[in-house]
C-alpha cells in the first residue's frame, strides 16, 4: 500500500479515537485541583494505545477497528479494567497501615471490705508496647478507685506525677503530696497502700521487678509513720485474698 495512503488510514483511526475516548485535546491537562479527571486518564490511555495500535497493527485489523469501533473500545476497556484490579490487589504499603494498639487484661489490687487483705478487680487497658505506659495506666487505675464493693486504698486526690522503669527492673512512681496528707493512717492501712501499687505494677508489668515510691519528686521516709519507703518493694502474694 502507498505511504500516502497508510498515513490516511492512521490518520482516520487516530482521529476515530479521540472522538470516542472524548478527549479534545492531547495530552490531558490536570484539572484546577491538580488532577486528573476519570474522562482525561482513560482518554489518555486511549490515545496511548491508539498510537500504538496505529504503527505496529496490519492493515486489515486497522480497518476491522475502524468499522467496528465500539467493540474495540470495549475490549481497551476491558484490559485496563483487569489491569486496574490486580493493581490493587498489591498488598497495602507500609506506610498506608494504620498500627492498631492491642489490648492487655490487668488485675489492679484494692483494700477488701474489711481493709485486711487486697482484692483483684480486671481492667482491660490498652498495651502500647511500652511498660512505662501500660505502668501509668495501672497507677492511674488505683486512683480512680474500684468499681465494686471494695475500698480504695490510696487518697481521691492523689495524682501521679510520673512513672518510669529503671535498666535493673525498679519502677519508680512519683505521687503528689496528697497520698500522705490526706492518708487515713494505721499500719494496715499504709501496708495495703504501698503494695496495691507494688503487686499492681510487679504482677501485671513484666520489665517491673521492685517499685520505689516517691512523693512530689522526692524521697519521703514514710507514708503514714509506720512503713519505710526508702527502699524499692518487691510483691507480697501473701495480702492477696
Amino acid at each position: 500500500m502507498p505511504a500516502e495512503k497508510r498515513r490516511e488510514e492512521n490518520e482516520d483511526l487516530f482521529e476515530v479515537i479521540r472522538s470516542y475516548a472524548g478527549c479534545r485535546r492531547f495530552p490531558c491537562r490536570p484539572t484546577l485541583s491538580g488532577l486528573y479527571t476519570p474522562l482525561d486518564i482513560v482518554s489518555g490511555m486511549a490515545y496511548k494505545i491508539g498510537s500504538i495500535f496505529t504503527c505496529f497493527c496490519p492493515t486489515q485489523v486497522k480497518r476491522w477497528a475502524v468499522k467496528n469501533m465500539k467493540q474495540t473500545l470495549a475490549i481497551w476497556l476491558l484490559l485496563l479494567g483487569l489491569a486496574g484490579i490486580a493493581g490493587s490487589a498489591d498488598p497495602v504499603s507500609a506506610a498506608d497501615e494504620t498500627p492498631v494498639a492491642a489490648k492487655k487484661l490487668v488485675h489492679v489490687y484494692f483494700a477488701d471490705k474489711s481493709q485486711a487483705y487486697l482484692s483483684a478487680e480486671e481492667r482491660v487497658l490498652t498495651d502500647t508496647g511500652d511498660p512505662n505506659d501500660l505502668g501509668r495506666q495501672i497507677v492511674t487505675a488505683l486512683l480512680q478507685g474500684p468499681r465494686t464493693d471494695m475500698m480504695r486504698t490510696i487518697p481521691g486526690d492523689t495524682r501521679l506525677n510520673a512513672l518510669f522503669i529503671t535498666a535493673d527492673g525498679t519502677g519508680y512512681v512519683d505521687l503528689s503530696e496528697a497520698a500522705v496528707e490526706q492518708h487515713p493512717g494505721g499500719s494496715r492501712c499504709e501496708i495495703l497502700t504501698i503494695y496495691s501499687i507494688v503487686n499492681s505494677l510487679v504482677l501485671n508489668v513484666g520489665e517491673i521487678k521492685t517499685v520505689k515510691l516517691l512523693i512530689a519528686g522526692s524521697e519521703a521516709r514514710t507514708l503514714a509513720g509506720h512503713v519505710d519507703i526508702r527502699f524499692p518493694f518487691t510483691a507480697d502474694m501473701l495480702l492477696i485474698r
